[in-house]
């Protein structure tokens, strides 16, 4: 397991973020930012972790006195399984970010992807209830943003995949649509797109016909990177009405990581703007 910042220190509580690759992640910064702000004793470091080293290397942070991980891409849906118990809202998502020692040893998994995009979603002024939304990815992002999008009550919410049978697996079974990602998907008229593989990490796009994309539609991205990524790029050239990075969903769903190991609820605003790209 390859901690890629400075030695924490044994006398203060450990946090951390697992994933792979880890080393763009402002994680750190953030739960730091409010560790300050909150004047709790604690460390939080990255982990690089590769998917078959997931069990070994997490299960010897725990052993070695650590309180909590975030999870990211791509253990999600691996963390979901190897927990000992679930959240309802992880259990719903199939896909963990948020993982807590219990007192008695056990670790908890929770999910807090979907409350960090609705607080980002309300910041922003953007409009879920009654909206047309297109979702393309249907991995563990998708998996945790997807319920709590449905409670909003938007009119239509379409997950689309490069794997049509992925989309539909998950999709299908909580009443949205789907469809295969590809040159052929063109559907238009989506008020709300939200990009939610993992492609953007290598400067890649999802396969896409342009005109999801309408003058009236917000493009987010789960992702983040400057001075844009890839999708956002997209969206802006072929004339969303707004757009968005993943950045402040970050901070929105590490606060809520943040208040369920410390039991404080951080506020965030000065991290929103001390990280804006």
């Amino acid at each position: 397991m390859t901690r890629s910042d400075s030695t924490a220190s044994s006398t203060l509580d450990r946090y951390g973020v697992v994933g792979h690759p880890i080393a763009h992640s402002l994680s750190p910064l953030i739960h730091g930012a409010f560790a300050e702000a909150t004047r709790q004793r604690m460390t939080y470091d990255r982990y690089d972790v590769t998917p078959e080293n997931f069990e070994r290397d997490v299960s010897a942070f725990f052993e070695s006195g650590g309180r909590g991980l975030n999870v990211t891409v791509p253990h999600k849906e691996r963390a979901a399984a190897w927990v000992d118990e679930l959240t309802p809202r992880a259990r719903h998502a199939g896909a963990v970010n948020t993982l807590i020692k219990l007192e008695d040893g056990r670790i908890r998994g929770d999910n807090t992807d979907g409350a960090g995009l609705m607080s980002d979603l309300s910041r922003l002024g953007v409009a879920v209830t009654g909206r047309r939304l297109l979702i393309l990815g249907a991995g563990g992002a998708t998996r945790g943003i997807l319920g709590p999008l449905q409670e909003c009550s938007p009119a239509e919410i379409v997950v689309a995949n490069r794997t049509a049978e992925r989309a539909r697996a998950l999709a299908g079974g909580q009443g949205c649509g789907y469809d295969q990602l590809g040159p052929f998907l063109s559907r238009g008229g989506f008020d709300l797109v939200i990009h939610a593989t993992p492609l953007g990490l290598s400067g890649g796009l999802p396969e896409v016909d342009s005109r999801i994309i309408g003058t009236r539609t917000f493009a987010y991205d789960l992702g983040y990177g400057k001075p844009d990524t890839p999708f956002i790029r997209w969206a802006r050239e072929y004339g969303a009405a707004g757009v968005a990075q993943g950045l402040g969903m970050l901070v929105e769903q590490a606060a809520e990581s943040f208040r369920i190991w410390r039991g404080i609820a951080p506020d965030t605003r000065e991290v929103h703007r001390k990280i804006a790209v």
